[in-house]
């Protein structure tokens, strides 16, 4: 094997917890002529792997990423088209050693990283639909959706008393550790708590009351009065 083609070859290993051992893979990966590996121990499932970041950006094209298998590189469908479709567009190739089909650099290995675009694409409605399904569901269970609300409705009760009783905004809200704009939404009933509430009773929202300003009725301005003729003496 000569010196060009071993460094057009990259390896990856990767090992999903500290226990397990990275030593078979980088050994099958230097047999193949891999000079340069980058090895990790993280989750398959983790798409934010700093090692493989590094590879990624460091690649030169007309080289080469090899994986001992294909779960080595990701865990998902959908996660390894990313990867390798990553990899083709830095003009480089991917190979698995246990998967020699996987040749990016034939028109068989292209094919099929279409396929994978394919399934990767299906995987993604999959995902989608289970979580809208599961949104329905949890709705229907009368579980609350989206994150806790900072402000408890005691608390809501407590800043419109306070508020009413002629507290500032700036004092109520670092009480709470809230901004003032929130402490005048909740004074004001305006707060996306009380919407929510609103619309889950079937209320519609109260509308906004714009007062008039009536024009101001000035007197009709008086004829000034002349001064009398004076008669002389």
């Amino acid at each position: 094997m000569n010196t060009l083609s071993s460094r057009r070859k990259v390896g990856y290993a990767r090992v999903s917890t500290v226990g397990q051992t990275l030593e078979l893979q980088i050994k099958t990966l230097q047999e193949y002529g891999c000079r340069k590996i980058y090895r990790e121990k993280a989750s398959g499932a983790d798409a934010e792997r700093a090692e493989l970041r590094k590879l990624i950006a460091s690649l030169k094209e007309g080289q080469s990423v090899v994986v001992t298998r294909l779960d080595r590189l990701a865990r998902s469908t959908f996660d390894l088209f990313a990867i390798v479709k990553s990899i083709t567009d830095k003009k480089a190739q991917f190979y698995s050693l246990a998967e020699p089909w996987t040749d990016t650099s034939t028109s068989t290995g292209r094919l099929m990283l279409a396929v994978l675009g394919g399934l990767a694409d299906v995987e993604r409605d999959l995902i989608r639909t289970r979580t809208s399904e599961g949104r329905a569901r949890a709705i229907r269970q009368g579980k609350r959706m989206g994150r806790p609300p900072r402000i408890t409705e005691a608390q809501r009760q407590e800043i419109i008393q306070r508020r009413s009783n002629g507290e500032t905004l700036h004092s109520i809200a670092k009480s709470y550790d809230i901004s003032d704009g929130t402490v005048s939404r909740i004074a004001s009933g305006k707060d996306s708590h009380a919407s929510r509430k609103k619309a889950e009773s079937g209320q519609a929202p109260s509308p906004v009351v714009v007062k008039k300003t009536s024009r101001s009725t000035r007197s009709p301005t008086r004829p000034k009065a002349h001064p009398a003729s004076q008669k002389p003496v």
